[in-house]
């Protein structure tokens, strides 16, 4: 099997940066002619979190700008120097030591993984990053889940999603650093891999750690929280007890008979079609063009698709007993779908803002 590596230039949050008539927008446009047009679509849009844009509120936006700021002077944090005298440890000992810690840090799950090519992106695409080969030498990466909230994203694609959005970017970013920081202390190289500055593809990361499938909305899915969630990275040269890879037969399974995503989806980017394989890889793709210029319309990272999964739904005692039955059998897969349709429609509309959300402005 050849597993598939990525460019980071490729992805749409680079694409996103590239600025008219610099030198890194003429080259990727003259290797990439056919993105050009594809491109020029979202970057007449107002964009995300734009005043301008459709779902624009201006003190939550201005929440959320807060957190991605915030991210931004973390940047500096996530490599350093590391400490000449090496401490000896257990393995056994400090991987557990070290999996309970990101926990009680405030992490959803957490799993280790040996760190593979397949994982590594091969060129970096975002800031001071773009157009470098990435040369990371760490052998295994912890990965780990944050839970979005979900009061927060049941009113997507509205102004607080991205605010949840950023919030637990900001959360699994500190957990990186800190820990990343405390693994250097002990004398062993570590990265923390954040917003705006992964060196990895987290999703199969996160796959290979054993903490869920990547679904037909082409991100995680975890067994408790779907795909509401986010994702942290910390690799590192310190040896650990990596987890065994599972496979979420009932995540794939229902994922093939729900398709509530690909229904809800402003912009039909999500296929309705059955997984197909690349590079000997089995995946749903997403149409990434069409997604991110829905989100500069709308202002914000819209999460309509995470919203109405029902694996999304919060951890009530319903909801944990539909996840478990549909975990454990596969008749029940068959008719979920149908039940969730018949108790919250095909199309549930967003919730409406909580009243703390609503502020009052100066304009209104």
């Amino acid at each position: 099997m050849s597993e598939l590596r990525f460019d980071e230039r490729d992805t749409m949050f680079s694409r996103n940066e590239l600025q008219p008539g610099t030198q890194a927008y003429e080259e990727y446009y003259r290797i990439h002619p056919e993105k050009k047009p594809l491109d020029d679509k979202f970057r007449e849009l107002p964009g995300i979190l734009s005043p301008l844009s459709r779902e624009a509120d201006p003190v939550i936006y201005a929440s959320a700008n807060s957190n991605f700021s915030f991210i931004d002077n973390m940047q500096r944090l996530v490599d350093g120097p590391v400490a000449v005298d090496r401490v000896p440890l257990s393995t056994e000992d400090i991987t557990r030591y070290l999996k309970t810690w990101i926990l009680k840090l405030g992490a959803h799950s957490v799993g280790i993984t040996e760190l593979k090519e397949y994982h590594i992106y091969t060129v970096g695409g975002r800031n001071k990053r773009y157009g470098i080969p990435i040369k990371l030498r760490h052998k295994y990466a912890l990965v780990y889940t944050v839970e979005m909230d979900a009061e927060m994203i049941a009113s997507a694609p509205a102004a607080p999603t991205i605010m949840e959005s950023a919030q637990q970017y900001l959360r699994a970013g500190t957990i990186a650093i800190q820990v990343a920081m405390f693994l250097r202390s002990l004398g062993y190289s570590a990265r923390a891999h954040i917003d705006a500055n992964y060196q990895v593809v987290a999703p199969s990361l996160a796959s290979d750690a054993g903490l869920g499938e990547v679904g037909r909305m082409s991100i995680l899915m975890t067994p408790k929280l779907g795909p509401r969630c986010r994702l942290g990275v910390i690799t590192t040269e310190l040896p650990l007890i990596c987890d065994t890879k599972k496979t979420y037969n009932s995540i794939i399974d229902f994922c093939n008979r729900c398709k509530k995503c690909a229904v809800v989806c402003p912009s039909q980017a999500i296929s309705y079609t059955d997984r197909t394989e690349e590079h000997g890889i089995l995946r749903w793709k997403i149409n990434h063009e069409k997604c991110f210029t829905y989100w500069c319309k709308a202002g914000t990272d819209c999460a309509r698709c995470m919203a109405v999964c029902p694996y999304s739904y919060p951890q009530t005692f319903l909801h944990n007993t539909v996840r478990f039955l549909v975990r454990h059998f596969s008749l029940f897969r068959k008719v979920a779908p149908f039940l969730d349709t018949l108790f919250y429609g095909k199309k549930p509309p967003p919730k409406p803002l909580r009243e703390w959300q609503k502020v009052k402005t100066g304009d209104d």
